[in-house]
């Protein structure tokens, strides 16, 4: 599969105007349904004080509200950067049929971005990582997915 240039081209664009305004960090991302941009997203997280706020993230937000849909299919995605583990796991959620990207991991990682960790952390089991992570009430937890098993009118995803 081939990228369009000219969405790349974009992507880029946002994320050095990001920088360069004083916004936020290098990365942007555009999301595109047949051959039209649909959203854009850059990152916000200095500017909106939210650790979620990637790029890749806000275009999701952006394009499933402007498409009234939880769902991308039929969406490509290009961002400045390849995306960090929370973004790509978005990314697969939200069922985007590709992700172009421009810079690699290991050029943010020079910058100072580095989520290699992430990839590591998420390879340990749950009681060797670095966070505490804890089962509590699972017996009452359960009870939230026997409810969503029992509604007639869900939306699998």
């Amino acid at each position: 599969m081939q990228g369009n240039p000219t969405f790349m081209e974009q992507a880029i664009a946002l994320a050095t105007e990001n920088v360069t305004s004083g916004r936020g960090g290098p990365f942007g991302a555009v999301i595109v349904r047949d051959g039209k941009i649909v959203a854009t997203g850059v990152n916000l997280v200095t500017a909106t004080n939210d650790s979620t706020a990637h790029a890749e993230i806000v275009a999701i937000r952006n394009a499933c509200t402007a498409l009234g849909s939880f769902q991308l299919k039929g969406c490509q995605i290009y961002t400045s950067c390849e995306p960090c583990p929370m973004c790509l796991a978005a990314i697969y959620w939200a069922r985007c049929d590709a992700i172009f990207y421009g810079s690699s991991a290991a050029d943010a990682a020079a910058a100072g971005f580095d989520d290699a960790f992430l990839y590591e952390e998420m390879k340990q089991p749950i009681n060797q990582r670095k966070i505490p992570t804890v089962s509590l009430l699972p017996e009452r937890a359960i009870s939230s997915f026997i409810a969503w098993r029992a509604q007639a009118g869900r939306i699998d995803y």
